[in-house]
């Protein structure tokens, strides 16, 4: 995809080692970047040399103020509302794992979303 650059290969790995957290959840490629879903519902991903989470607002709000999270923007300028970057020096704190039961858990209290009906030929 044109400007996007590709994850460091250490980053994919990392990110493969906190997806085995969350057993239950798919992994899909966004845009060729590595996600996990649930009930279509993205809730942590990479893009670029980015980690992201999906949060709800009140865990949102602490994660940025607590642990200097930033509202995840894959364009600058467009956020995506609802995810926040998880800071670089967090990677390899034993914290992360609670923030991503967060983030599953936000993911399963979520309505399942239906899958798009194939374009017609």
């Amino acid at each position: 995809m044109p400007g996007f650059e590709k994850s460091p290969p250490e980053l994919v790995a990392r990110f493969a080692e906190l997806a085995e957290q969350v057993p239950e959840a798919a992994r899909k490629q966004m845009f060729g970047y590595p996600t996990c879903v649930l009930n279509g519902n993205m809730f942590m991903g990479l893009h670029q040399d980015r980690v992201f989470l999906r949060l709800d607002e009140a865990d949102q709000e602490r994660f940025r103020t607590e642990l200097g999270g930033e509202p995840f923007e894959p364009m600058p300028g467009r956020p995506m509302r609802g995810y926040v970057v998880v800071p670089p020096a967090m990677l390899d704190d034993p914290a992360l794992s609670e923030w991503i039961g967060r983030s599953f858990a936000f993911a399963s209290s979520l309505p399942p979303k239906k899958p798009k009906a194939a374009k017609k030929s």
